[in-house]
């Protein structure tokens, strides 16, 4: 890997002369991530390498693709919205498959370490407003420079998601509930169509004692209702056991809403409702997918099957939001 991004680095880096420490962090069915050191005269500069290598399977049918995430995270950087810089889209010359290379940004992105860690406590009061402004700017990119996108509505999220429910075969009457409800509570067409991560949430963010660094993993990046990204930051699997901190276990609804409307957008909390309901069943069938995969084969990792397991705390999560107790 050295050797292949060394070969064109000086292309991309002026005045780089080489490549060193390179090291695979993650790995997946169609994507790889990896971090490296650009040598260079003035110092040596942290970059990472996302990528599909040749020859993989495809990318998820609602993945977005890396160019297209390459060319959200560019708008994001220069629209001020915190976000890696992307210094190079891969070409055929270097050989690597399809994808891109950002420089490294330094900070934390284990919920764990965040919500317990007292290098974070003077900011951990202050996130759920910051994550509220950084969505807004997210949500105000504009439309003529974005890539092509799919544009996702809550009723073919549903279609997808049902398909996706019965041919898990693994009867749920809670997710049976969700469904239905998800239909008869469907807010319709949003005021206002605009860019949607689509996973935005503790993990995909990385923390510094200054606060949101950076957002990172647009694979599922979508045109849509923008209340989309509000109601899944809340869902309650991303509270990592801080049930009554709704926004990612660190804040109050309340301070994402004023920190998205400081920053000059509205919220309607009836749709991040909805929305929130549905990222809770989004999240229940995702754990579903790994525990299928662990059942049939051919992933029979212990990891699948324990995020496969969490099905079930999605189960207990969409009852409180359903039926709440007293009501």
């Amino acid at each position: 890997m050295e050797k292949k991004l060394a070969r064109q680095v000086g292309s991309w880096y002026p005045g780089a002369t080489g490549v060193t420490a390179a090291e695979r962090l993650s790995g997946g069915a169609s994507q790889e991530t990896w971090r490296f050191e650009i040598v260079h005269p003035d110092g040596n500069v942290g970059a990472i390498l996302r990528r599909a290598p040749k020859g993989y399977g495809a990318a998820p049918s609602r993945a977005a693709g890396l160019d297209a995430e390459a060319a959200l995270m560019r708008l994001s950087f220069e629209a001020g919205v915190p976000s890696p810089r992307v210094l190079h889209v891969l070409t055929a010359e270097d050989d690597l498959g399809s994808g891109f290379i950002m420089r490294r940004v330094e900070g934390e992105t284990i919920a764990r370490k965040i919500l317990r860690e007292d290098q974070f406590a003077d900011i951990r009061p202050k996130l759920a407003r910051q994550l509220g402004v950084v969505l807004a700017g997210i949500h105000g990119l504009p439309h003529p420079r974005l890539p092509a996108l799919r544009h996702m509505t809550a009723a073919k999220e549903l279609d997808e998601f049902e398909r996706d429910y019965r041919s898990l075969n693994w009867p749920k009457p809670v997710f049976e509930l969700a469904l239905r409800w998800l239909r008869d509570h469907d807010p319709g067409p949003p005021a206002e169509v605009t860019l949607v991560h689509g996973d935005f949430r503790n993990g995909n963010l990385i923390i510094g004692s200054d606060g949101v660094r950076a957002v990172l993993d647009w694979e599922l990046a979508h045109l849509g209702d923008p209340m989309e990204d509000l109601g899944w930051v809340c869902v309650n699997s991303w509270r990592f056991g801080e049930i009554d901190k709704p926004v990612g276990g660190f804040g109050r609804r309340e301070e994402l809403f004023a920190g998205y409307e400081a920053a000059g957008r509205r919220v309607d909390a009836a749709r991040v409702m909805f929305w929130e309901v549905m990222g809770t069943l989004r999240w229940g069938l995702m754990c579903g997918g790994m525990m299928q995969r662990f059942r049939l084969g051919p992933d029979h990792s212990m990891e699948r099957a324990m995020i496969g397991r969490r099905a079930s705390e999605t189960e207990i999560d969409l009852m409180r939001l359903l039926a709440p107790r007293g009501s």
